[in-house]
């Protein structure tokens, strides 16, 4: 699973670990400067990056900072990317992330029903 060179692109690393769905997602980020690798900001997503190399970017609404474990050779299956880091950053325990909003009755509200509604209003989702 190792790179015999030792050192890979940032951009194709994040994204054969799977944290972006396409590379090009990957390289953007990086470019617009939402990565640090090892506490350090980069605007190149050619940047070169090697085992024990610590990575913090944003990835949702939660702040990431994985350890690069492995070089990966190719973007494989679920198991095989979470191989390739490890997660030192602070457990995000499943209750602190809020419930997504439930609407009245079932499948999406409809324009009318949006226009109604006021997410200000502190019982507008109940």
């Amino acid at each position: 699973m190792d790179v015999s060179g030792g050192k890979i692109r940032l951009d194709k690393w994040l994204w054969q670990a799977r944290f972006f769905k396409t590379r090009t997602l990957a390289a953007r980020e990086v470019a617009a400067g939402h990565v640090r690798v090892n506490g350090v900001r980069v605007v190149k997503p050619a940047q070169a990056v090697g085992v024990a190399d610590v990575l913090t970017f944003a990835q949702g609404a939660r702040v990431r900072v994985v350890r690069i474990a492995a070089l990966g050779t190719r973007r494989g299956p679920a198991p095989e990317a979470q191989a390739l880091y490890e997660d030192i950053g602070d457990p995000v325990p499943r209750d602190s992330v809020p419930p997504a909003p439930r609407y009245e009755g079932k499948g999406r509200p409809t324009k009318r029903d949006r226009r109604k509604l006021d997410l200000n209003d502190p019982g507008a989702l109940e």
